[in-house]
C-alpha cells in the first residue's frame, strides 16, 4: 500500500497512552524512511519519530523516553506508542513515508521535503 493510512488516535488525560497505527508498506529496495510528524494548531509540522530501511530509528528530544517507533514488516505496520502523554503532544499526528533511494532521510529524517507519501492524518488530544 503506498498511500499510508493512520489510526489509533483519541482524547486521553495526561499521563495516559495511546497507539497510533500506520497500515504502509515499507521499500524493501533502496534506502527509505517512514516515520510520524504531528502538527499543532497554529504551529508548524514537526518530526516526532523515523525508522529507516536499516532498522535505524530516531527521536524528537520532546519524545525520547516516552515515545516508541517500530514497524511490522508482516504487517507492513508502522506503530507509534506514546506514553506518559503530554497536553503539548496534542496535535494532529501524520504517517510519512518516502520513495526508494532517498538516503538522504538518514541524516535528515525529519525533514518532511524527504516524505513523498502523506496519510490523512489522525487527532491526538491530551487533557491536563
Amino acid at each position: 500500500q503506498v498511500q499510508p493510512v493512520e489510526s489509533g488516535g483519541g482524547s486521553v488525560q495526561a499521563g495516559g497512552s495511546l497507539r497510533l497505527s500506520c497500515e504502509a508498506s515499507m521499500y524493501t529496495f533502496g534506502s527509505n524512511c517512514m516515520g510520524w510528524f504531528r502538527q499543532a494548531p497554529g504551529k508548524g509540522r514537526e518530526g516526532v519519530a523515523s525508522y529507516n530501511s536499516d532498522g535505524i530509528t530516531n527521536y524528537a528530544d520532546s519524545v525520547k523516553g516516552r515515545f516508541t517507533i517500530s514497524h511490522d514488516n508482516i504487517k507492513n505496520t508502522l506503530y507509534l506508542q506514546m506514553n506518559t502523554l503530554k497536553p503539548e503532544d496534542t496535535a494532529v499526528y501524520y504517517c510519512a513515508k518516502t520513495l526508494p533511494w532517498q538516503r538522504a532521510c538518514f541524516a535528515r529524517p525529519f525533514d518532511p521535503s524527504h516524505y513523498q507519501h502523506w496519510g490523512q492524518g489522525t487527532q491526538v488530544t491530551v487533557s491536563s
